[in-house]
C-alpha cells in the first residue's frame, strides 16, 4: 500500500515542503530511503524501526521504500525520523490518513517512541503556513516556538503512541495558544546598562550617533579603559526590534539550534563576540551544507571584534561583503545559500602591541617596527567601512571613585528612537532604512551644506589631512547628528563633531 506525509526541509533560512512517500509491497524485508538523504536521514532506519515496536505497533515484514520529494534536493536532519514512522504505519493500515493529510509532521524519535525537538521548527511553521496547510505536528519541546505563526494549529506530541492515538481519533489534540510577544518586543529587557559605565563620556556619545544611524564603530585604546564594556551594552540603546525583524533572527537561530527552549522568539538585539581564533567557516559560515556563522547571527544586532588586529587578516577581509551588502553568499558543491547579515560592526583594538599610546615620530627601532606592523594588519577597504574611530583614554582616578550617575540606556534608546524615526520617513521605499547605508548619490540629495558649511569642511579637510575617503564618512556622521538634534540641515557644529569620530584620518600615531 501507498501512503504520504508531508514534512519540511530548510533550503538557508527558508523552509519548503517534502513529501514522505512510503510504499510498503511484496518483497524482502527490508527498507530504503531515496531522495538525496544525508546520513542522518537514512540513520532513520533504525531508530524508526525501534521506536515503532517499542511503541506496540506492527512494522511490516515486506519491502519498504521511502522517497523523499523532490528528489533533487539534499535533505538533512533527524527530523524526518517522526513522518516516516508514521508514513510506515498509514501504509500499513495502522494509522488513518484523513487527518494525516493535512499536517505537516516533523521530530526525531528516540528508541523509546518518544519525540525529541528539531532545529529549525519556526521556519518550518512559517514555511507550512504559506503552503496553505491548516495544522503542523511537532515536537512538544517545540510547541511554542511555532506557535509564534498565527493562523496555524499547532499540534504538539511527546510519542509516536501519542502520535497515532491524535490521528486515529483517540484521542484529541491539544492545540498550542499562539505565542504573543508584541510587548516584549516594545520593552525590551537588558541584563545590562549605560547607567553602569563610569565617564566615557564622549565615547558613550560617539555610540549613540552610531546607534542613531546605524555606524560600524572602532574603538582605540588601552586595555582596561571600558571597550567591552561599552560594546556589550550597545544592544540597549539600539530600537526595539520590530516583529517582521523578531522572526528574522528567531529563524537564524531556530536553524542554528541556538534557539533558548523557553525562548521562542528571540526578543532583543542579538551580540555576537567571537574569539579572534575564528575561522573563515565559523565567522561567515559554513559546512557541507551551509550554516549561518557568527555574522549571520548578529542580524539586526551587533558583531563585536575584541582585539581586532589579532584577527587573522583573510578572516577580516571576508567581512567586506556583508557590510556593504547586508547579506552573505556561501557556496559549497553541495549548495549555494544566502543568509542575511546586516549588522553594526563595534571593534576594539589597543594603540599599539603593548596596550600603550606610542608616538611614532619620537621612537624608533624595534617599538616602532612593531607598532606599524601592528596597525598594518587591518587593511585600508575594511577601515572605509568603519565610519566611526574613537579614542577611549583611561580613567581618571577621581572619575573612577567620585563620578555621577550616567544615563540609563532607556533615556538615550529614546533619542536613538526619535532619529531613527526621522530617517524611516526620509526613506520611505528605499531598500535601506539608516544614514549609515546612504550611497553616494544620496549624500547630494540628503547632505546638502550651505555655503558656509561647505566651506568649514573643506578647510577642516586640508588643516587636518583627512583623506579622501573620510569625506563621505564626515557627510553621513553630520546627517545623523543633525537628525539626533531633530534639525533639517546640516551645521558647522555637526561637521565639527563628526570630524572628531575620524581619529585613523588624522592619522593619530603619525
Amino acid at each position: 500500500m501507498l501512503a504520504w506525509v508531508d514534512s519540511t526541509a530548510l533550503l538557508g533560512i527558508e523552509a519548503y515542503l517534502v513529501r514522505v512517500e512510503v510504499d510498503v509491497s511484496r518483497g524482502m524485508g527490508g527498507l530504503n530511503i531515496v531522495g538525496l538523504p544525508d546520513a542522518a536521514v537514512q540513520e532513520s532506519r533504525e531508530r524508526v524501526r525501534t521506536a515503532i515496536r517499542n511503541s506496540n505497533f506492527d512494522f511490516p515484514r515486506q519491502r519498504i521504500t521511502i522517497n523523499l520529494a523532490p528528489a533533487d534536493i539534499r535533505k538533512e536532519g533527524p527530523g524526518f525520523d517522526l513522518p516516516i514512522a508514521l508514513g510506515i504505519l498509514a501504509a500499513s493500515d495502522q494509522v488513518k490518513l484523513d487527518f494525516l493529510n493535512r499536517l505537516v509532521v516533523l521530530g526525531e524519535l528516540s528508541l523509546d517512541g518518544s519525540v525529541r525537538s528539531v532545529s529549525g521548527v519556526l521556519p518550518a511553521a512559517l514555511g507550512t503556513k504559506e503552503a496553505g496547510k491548516e495544522a503542523i505536528m511537532v515536537p512538544a519541546d517545540n510547541a511554542a516556538e511555532a506557535a509564534v505563526v498565527e493562523g496555524l494549529e499547532v499540534v504538539p506530541v511527546e510519542t509516536l503512541e501519542e502520535a497515532v492515538a491524535i490521528l486515529n481519533g483517540e484521542r484529541q489534540p491539544q492545540p498550542v495558544p499562539p505565542t504573543r510577544f508584541a510587548e516584549h518586543l516594545e520593552e525590551p529587557e537588558y541584563e545590562l546598562d549605560f547607567a553602569e559605565v563610569k565617564g566615557q563620556e564622549h565615547v558613550k556619545r560617539a555610540l549613540e550617533v552610531a546607534a542613531a544611524g546605524g555606524h560600524n564603530v572602532l574603538m582605540i585604546g588601552p586595555p582596561g579603559t571600558g571597550k567591552t564594556m561599552m560594546a556589550r551594552r550597545l544592544p540597549t540603546i539600539l530600537p526595539p526590534l520590530t516583529l517582521e525583524e523578531a522572526l528574522e533572527v528567531s529563524k537564524l537561530y531556530s536553524i542554528s539550534g541556538l534557539l533558548p527552549r523557553r525562548t521562542p522568539l528571540i526578543t532583543t538585539r542579538p551580540f555576537r563576540a567571537p574569539h579572534h581564533t575564528v575561522s573563515n567557516a565559523g565567522l561567515v559560515g559554513g559546512g557541507t551544507v551551509p550554516r549561518p556563522g557568527e555574522i549571520s547571527l548578529a542580524h539586526h544586532g551587533v558583531l563585536f571584534l575584541d582585539e581586532l588586529p589579532e584577527f587573522r587578516r583573510d578572516v577580516l577581509e571576508v567581512l567586506r561583503q556583508p557590510l556593504e551588502d547586508g547579506v552573505v553568499t556561501i557556496s559549497r558543491a553541495a549548495a549555494a545559500l544566502t543568509y542575511p547579515a546586516r549588522f553594526m560592526l563595534v571593534a576594539a583594538m589597543n594603540p599599539s602591541p603593548s596596550g600603550d599610546y606610542v608616538d611614532l615620530s619620537r621612537v624608533g627601532g624595534m617599538v616602532a617596527r612593531q607598532t606599524r606592523r601592528y596597525l598594518a594588519r587591518l587593511s585600508g577597504p575594511l577601515l572605509d567601512r568603519i565610519d566611526i574611530h574613537i579614542e577611549v583614554p583611561p580613567l581618571r582616578r577621581d572619575e573612577l571613585v567620585n563620578y555621577p550617575q550616567s544615563e540609563p540606556s532607556r533615556t538615550i534608546r529614546e533619542r536613538v528612537i526619535r532619529a531613527r524615526q526621522i530617517q524611516q520617513e526620509r526613506f520611505a521605499g528605499q531598500k535601506y532604512f539608516c544614514n549609515a547605508h546612504m550611497r553616494p548619490r544620496d549624500l547630494r540629495v540628503y547632505c546638502s551644506l550651505a555655503p558656509e558649511v561647505r566651506d568649514f569642511l573643506r578647510s577642516a579637510i586640508e588643516g587636518l589631512n583627512l583623506t579622501a575617503r573620510a569625506y563621505d564618512r564626515v557627510l553621513k556622521l553630520a546627517r545623523t547628528i543633525a537628525d539626533l538634534e531633530g534639525v533639517e540641515n546640516i551645521g558647522v557644529n555637526h561637521i565639527a563633531e563628526a570630524i572628531q569620530y575620524r581619529s585613523l584620518d588624522r592619522r593619530l600615531w603619525e
